[in-house]
């Protein structure tokens, strides 16, 4: 196992957790052969026994940190060749996104906030409602929604700061996001009246089981905190905003090319609305 522990995964907590499962698996079939003494036929066998067994995903990323690894002895001359190069990533098939309706939304922020009468029920919806509230109005992720002090918001200016906290965001980067009204209403409500700068916004990490309740409660589809992030980047696309833009507020690198190909029969949609309004 000792030549899978070579090359180590310099990222985020969640990503080294992940790659460190993925070095676990593979050691369970190729740990105990020197490295040297890998070939191509071993890769494939490790394949075989491996991909019936678990997701297209999973396999994908055992697959890649298998390749990793290999490249990596590759480079300091362990090995001459690379016997894994022959495997092929699988296809993934991309799930369908759940995004609640802006109806399904209030309804949702309005079963949060219900008290189920046991002792601080009352604040733990409270939290619960302004985090979800926070996840739809600002576009972040889970732990960048988390992550917001009231020292990252700029009322004067009109925008707040996603840092990510201490792991970052999952690019690295910080991102300055301008405030919708929504947005600005909701933090102007919440803000205490003696705001200590340094204190996160909503004081939760998450708001699952809050969630997962009102959903069982109106009967909905189980929604995740992703799927609010999802209803951000819709709404604002629907309304108009381009999608370069909705990915640079949303912290994509790309230029919003994952963005056109998830929403972009939206704006099509949206284009031939506008289309329907010329007249000569």
């Amino acid at each position: 196992m000792r030549w899978l522990q070579t090359k180590k995964s310099v990222n985020k907590p969640s990503s080294i957790v992940r790659r460190n499962n993925c070095i676990k698996n593979l050691a369970s079939f190729l740990g105990d052969r020197p490295i040297n003494k890998i070939q191509p036929h071993h890769c494939e066998e490790w394949d075989s026994w491996r991909s019936p067994n678990v997701s297209a995903q999973t396999r994908n990323h055992e697959l890649s940190t298998l390749k990793t690894v290999l490249s990596y002895a590759v480079d300091h001359g362990l090995i001459l060749n690379n016997p894994a190069s022959t495997l092929k990533r699988s296809p993934i098939r991309q799930r369908e996104k759940l995004i609640p309706s802006r109806e399904q939304f209030h309804e949702l922020i309005q079963a949060i906030r219900i008290s189920d009468g046991r002792k601080d029920s009352q604040a733990k919806a409270k939290n619960g409602a302004d985090f979800v509230e926070l996840l739809a109005y600002s576009g972040c992720r889970k732990k960048e929604a988390s992550s917001l002090r009231w020292r990252d918001v700029n009322f004067g200016k009109n925008q707040f700061l996603v840092t990510g906290g201490e792991t970052g965001t999952k690019n690295q980067r910080h991102r300055t996001v301008p405030m919708i009204s929504q947005m600005r209403e909701l933090l102007k409500r919440i803000k205490p009246e003696n705001v200590n700068p340094n204190d996160r916004i909503v004081p939760i990490d998450s708001a699952k089981k809050a969630l997962d309740t009102a959903c069982r409660r109106l009967k909905y589809q189980r929604y995740t905190h992703h799927s609010f992030r999802h209803l951000f980047a819709t709404q604002a696309i629907e309304s108009g905003v381009d999608i370069p833009t909705v990915a640079k507020w949303m912290g994509h690198v790309d230029g919003g090319a994952l963005l056109m190909k998830t929403y972009g029969h939206l704006r099509d949609e949206h284009s031939r609305e506008m289309a329907g309004k010329v007249s000569f």
